[in-house]
């Protein structure tokens, strides 16, 4: 790896990361000292490229600073590609025209060469096609914080009524949970999306921190974020 090439990878690695990174954890992924990796922060701050941080805290990009253009190699398309494909097959008829105007906004940008990869995927998802049940309604109601009452039936056909706090929409061996705060059970929850018969859109929204509840729901799981991103 060239220098160069080095110096790319280190700003890749930053621009990944929400939260300062420790000059070891960059020396360890780019196979460099500690030493080189102030060095290499040290040219790219010279270079106009807003990294702060210190040896003791760690680095981080500024959020306001724009970074040149992406590129992808060929592994990384393919991943893109297919992650895309399936939101398509397995969502809502809204997401499936944002995954569509996503590839496209990728495909733009890309050289000719490596639009092969997008045009010939070899890596494919099943041609089935579905519209899920209440789709829209979970995820505006997730992004809105608005409290829902559902109609829920169990796996032995009970029905109950339950108001939830939605925080997530996880995918599970082929159906969709939504994860929420139960005012019922005065816990986390999770309820297949196929299993509810009713939903409704309630004017309350609750007073919690969508972000803040989400990160109580994945330390009761045990999820990091490294588990998905």
């Amino acid at each position: 790896m060239t220098r160069t090439q080095r110096l790319l990878e280190l700003l890749q690695i930053l621009r990944e990361h929400r939260y300062p990174v420790t000059a070891l954890t960059l020396a360890e992924k780019l196979g460099i000292s500690v030493r080189t990796v102030y060095r290499d922060i040290q040219t790219l701050q010279q270079q106009g490229v807003c990294i702060e941080g210190s040896s003791g805290i760690g680095y981080i990009i500024k959020s306001d600073y724009h970074l040149p253009p992406l590129t992808f190699t060929p592994q990384e398309i393919n991943a893109l590609t297919l992650g895309l494909n399936w939101v398509c097959h397995n969502t809502d008829s809204d997401f499936k025209k944002i995954a569509k105007s996503t590839l496209a906004k990728i495909r733009s940008v890309m050289p000719d060469k490596l639009k092969e990869h997008i045009e010939y995927q070899s890596f494919l998802t099943g041609p089935d096609e579905k519209d899920e049940a209440f789709f829209a309604e979970l995820r505006h109601a997730i992004n809105y914080r608005n409290k829902i009452e559902i109609t829920y039936c169990d796996k032995n056909d009970r029905r109950s009524s339950r108001v939830i706090w939605p925080v997530a929409l996880v995918y599970m061996e082929e159906c969709w949970l939504l994860a929420g705060w139960c005012e019922l059970r005065s816990d986390f929850r999770h309820f297949r999306t196929d299993r509810i018969v009713r939903i409704s859109m309630l004017a309350d929204k609750y007073n919690e921190s969508r972000v803040h509840l989400l990160r109580k729901w994945r330390k009761q799981e045990g999820l990091s974020l490294d588990d998905e991103y």
